[in-house]
């Protein structure tokens, strides 16, 4: 019954208070059942890479990953890093495409997102993030003379500036899809309008229902995790102001390293736009048509570091331009001729 739940599009408090009903059900049946908690891994929500075998990772640094590859491993890398923090890369696999025009594919969920491994709260710093994408990069990488290229979106698109702004000499190019903002402020600004605070919305109510029944501790993944889940659903709701075309495809959220990054960049602010001027290469800045949050202004304003920079405009898109069709399929041809101008 919880798999049929999820896989639904959240948009009624009806709905909400069933899957609420139903949820309530299940923890009476588990207090019933000796041994069985609806928070143990595999009940709520997928079990992480290092919870299960059969999910496919790699051992980095520290932490086990969630990671995919696709293409010759010979071939110039293109490393794509997902949204959130605290999102999965399952929405972003329409870049495999790249693979069968000569690029080798690297798909990841960062430590404590997706189906990576989870670690506590206070264990989370933003600088660990942004030499998680330089140990992936090593760690895939096959010759010092291999061109690498970043694809990111939303939160990606901010963590490879990060990545940029420390390292301006490491990679070779990169694809930007509506960072929220190198800065503190910007992305803040950008927060605000895309998801205001009211508590009047239908959305919110959704979203929030659950709490009534199903609550979490600090580090309690699987709860967490999935309540994340029901609030992100309504990005895809007719309420949203990103223009979505509905709900992008996931495995699992990662609440607690967002919550953690969210209250460290409160706590510490953030400037990553120090270094770029430094990077020598063109960079593609996509924003969407369908964004009202977004649009040609804020994205000039982010982009503004970077010395060299092609803006293009995704039409028929909202935020997650590159998940469904018609945003995909009117951004791929840029993609790929900015990809291999730089080839």
């Amino acid at each position: 019954m919880l798999a049929i739940f999820l896989s639904m599009k959240i948009t009624s408090s009806v709905q909400n208070k069933l899957l609420a009903t139903a949820i309530g059900c299940c923890i009476v049946l588990a207090s019933c059942t000796k041994g069985k908690r609806i928070d143990e891994p595999g009940n709520l929500v997928p079990k992480t890479a290092e919870q299960d075998a059969t999910v496919p990772s790699a051992k980095i640094g520290d932490a086990i990953l969630h990671t995919e590859t696709f293409g010759n491993p010979a071939n110039p890398m293109l490393l794509v890093l997902h949204g959130g923090p605290g999102s999965d890369y399952r929405y972003l696999l329409n870049c495999k495409a790249f693979a069968n025009d000569g690029y080798y594919v690297v798909f990841y969920d960062q430590r404590g997102s997706g189906l990576s491994q989870r670690f506590p709260r206070s264990s989370y710093t933003i600088d660990q993030i942004i030499e998680e994408v330089g140990d992936v990069i090593k760690h895939y990488r096959t010759s010092a003379t291999q061109k690498v290229f970043i694809l990111g979106h939303s939160w990606g698109g901010m963590l490879a500036s990060a990545y940029i702004n420390k390292y301006p000499q490491a990679i070779d190019g990169a694809i930007l899809g509506e960072p929220g903002g190198l800065t503190y402020d910007h992305m803040v600004s950008y927060i605000s309008k895309s998801r205001p605070s009211n508590i009047t919305k239908e959305v919110t109510n959704d979203a929030v229902y659950i709490d009534q029944i199903l609550t979490g501790t600090k580090n309690g993944h699987e709860i967490l995790d999935y309540k994340m889940m029901l609030l992100a659903a309504s990005d895809g709701s007719e309420e949203s102001a990103i223009g979505d075309e509905g709900y992008p495809p996931t495995w699992r959220a990662g609440a607690v390293i967002s919550y953690a990054l969210f209250d460290l960049g409160k706590k510490q602010g953030f400037d990553w736009t120090q270094n770029l001027s430094q990077f020598n290469h063109k960079i593609l800045f996509m924003y969407s048509a369908n964004n009202k949050a977004y649009g040609e202004a804020h994205a000039k304003a982010v982009a503004a570091p970077y010395r060299d920079v092609q803006m293009f405009r995704v039409e028929g898109a909202g935020h997650d331009m590159l998940t469904f069709a018609t945003g995909w399929n009117n951004a791929y041809a840029t993609m790929l001729q900015y990809l291999n101008e730089l080839k």
